[in-house]
């Protein structure tokens, strides 16, 4: 910008985008004073370079505030996670899936874990059929993103919202309404019998 530009001459572009044409950089700077705006360098890699009039600060300052708006526009995509044991107490796959179901409404994709232990890791089925039993439960409101994969001692499945879904948990939000993170957690599962764990 201005002093700081190396270039011999510049390709000048003026304040409404009009070409000025190729100017030696003194007389580029001559022009920025007389009209009380910075000479820019808009394209350093061409050549010669582009230089732009421009009111810098105020540049700045809109390129900014369109930065934040388009930030606020921008939807997040949060994953929430849900973890389930193979031999998960009925209730306690209810309550889970109310949660599941939750998150998807809100928009949010969810990773849902199931947990093996013990000789329970001998029976990956198990798991897996208790995901596809899921996924066909809540396919009203969400897809399968990522398909069940056997991760360690856990398997693992995303689920994501479709795009109804999304639109219509953005649209209740509002405009500008940024969420709480963790507004939506669910709470932590009490502990059932052994081996019943709600986890």
């Amino acid at each position: 910008m201005n002093e700081q530009i190396r270039a011999r001459e510049v390709r000048l572009v003026g304040p409404d985008g009009e070409q000025v044409g190729i100017v030696p950089l003194e007389r580029a700077l001559q022009l920025a004073t007389d009209v009380d705006l910075d000479l820019v360098e808009v394209a350093p890699m061409a050549r010669p370079p582009v230089c732009r009039l421009m009111d810098f600060g105020k540049f700045k300052y809109e390129s900014a505030l369109k930065a934040r708006e388009a930030r606020r526009n921008q939807q997040q995509t949060v994953i929430k996670e849900m973890k389930l044991r193979p031999k998960i107490d009925p209730h306690d796959y209810e309550t889970k899936k109310g949660h599941v179901v939750r998150f998807l409404k809100a928009g949010d994709k969810v990773k849902v874990t199931i947990m093996f232990r013990g000789r329970e890791q001998s029976r990956p089925e198990l798991g897996y059929r208790l995901l596809r039993r899921l996924e066909s439960e809540i396919s009203d409101l969400g897809y399968v993103e990522a398909a069940p994969k056997q991760d360690g001692r856990n398997m693992i499945m995303v689920l994501a919202p479709h795009r109804a879904t999304k639109a219509a948990a953005t649209a209740a939000k509002g405009p500008g309404r940024e969420r709480e993170p963790g507004a939506d957690e669910a709470p932590p599962a009490e502990a059932g019998p052994a081996g019943q764990s709600g986890e």
